[in-house]
């Protein structure tokens, strides 16, 4: 996919979370809106997956540590056929395999997640199991900012870099924002970048909302040879919808019938605008 289709998919992504989320009364907004950029560059571009094979050997794995904020992930996963799109309107219903946080009865979800910092230690043994059966495939790991307020996430870090694990990427979606309020307020995570890079990462800082950047990052690794990789991606908590922008509120807020029509509308006018853009292009 070029880069203003990935763009499109990604509003198209947008608008297939709100739309559940809407339908199920239920769900975690903001949060799935920020990292929905991260998670269509890495599904619909880089990662190595069949979704017709989906425990195939030489997949790379993904793992959704910020599993609270399923919802875009779950869009992503439908979209590509690992399970029926019409499952979707059964999100957080009884009963339902698309509940609330990833689940390993679904093709395409590598664990269950969702007790925050427990992702990166489980990649690190993915990643380090890998390594020792001479296997090729890589290890992405999607955390959330406050999530680094769990002590487990720096004992996987320093793992990480101690077993030289160059094909592990970790992800934190920096939107600056938890349930309880900005981050820096709750618990100082600054200098963010420079902690990890003092545990043997290397650190690449990137607009987290922006497909180009995006790809160069995950495109480059493993930048540097015998290190883990963490990718600081700096985005905006509910992106694409004006009125939840950096809104707290919108942290597990489920938009109305009024606010979904014009949250709908603005990300219907920016998948015409990419696919003129990428008309222009060609």
């Amino acid at each position: 996919m070029e880069t203003m289709a990935l763009k499109a998919k990604a509003a198209q992504i947008r608008m297939d979370l709100l739309k559940m989320i809407h339908g199920a009364k239920t769900g975690h907004t903001g949060g799935s809106l920020s990292n929905t950029d991260i998670l269509t560059a890495l599904y619909y571009k880089i990662m190595k997956i069949d979704p017709a094979r989906p425990k195939w050997e030489e997949r790379d794995r993904f793992i959704a540590s910020k599993g609270h904020s399923v919802e875009s992930l779950w869009c992503i996963l439908a979209d590509l056929g690992f399970f029926p799109k019409e499952e979707l309107e059964t999100f957080s219903r009884f009963g339902t395999r698309l509940i609330g946080h990833p689940n390993n009865k679904v093709p395409g979800i590598e664990m269950n997640t969702g007790a925050l910092g427990h992702g990166l230690a489980i990649s690190v043994g993915m990643a380090l199991a890998a390594k020792r059966d001479g296997k090729g495939y890589r290890v992405f790991c999607l955390m959330g900012d406050g999530e680094q307020a769990e002590g487990s996430v720096w004992e996987a870090a320093m793992a990480g870099s101690h077993y030289k694990l160059d094909n592990l990427v970790g992800i934190i979606d920096r939107n600056r924002l938890q349930i309880s309020g900005p981050t820096e307020d709750v618990m100082g995570l600054e200098p963010l970048e420079d902690k990890w890079a003092s545990f043997g990462w290397n650190v690449v800082s990137i607009d987290g909302n922006d497909m180009e950047q995006l790809l160069r990052a995950f495109e480059s690794v493993p930048a540097v040879s015998g290190k883990p990789t963490l990718v600081m991606a700096n985005t905006v908590k509910g992106k694409g919808v004006s009125f939840a922008e950096n809104v707290p509120h919108w942290h597990h807020h489920v938009p109305n019938d009024e606010q979904l029509a014009l949250a709908l509308a603005e990300l219907s006018t920016l998948i015409e605008r990419y696919k003129l853009e990428e008309g222009v292009s060609s």
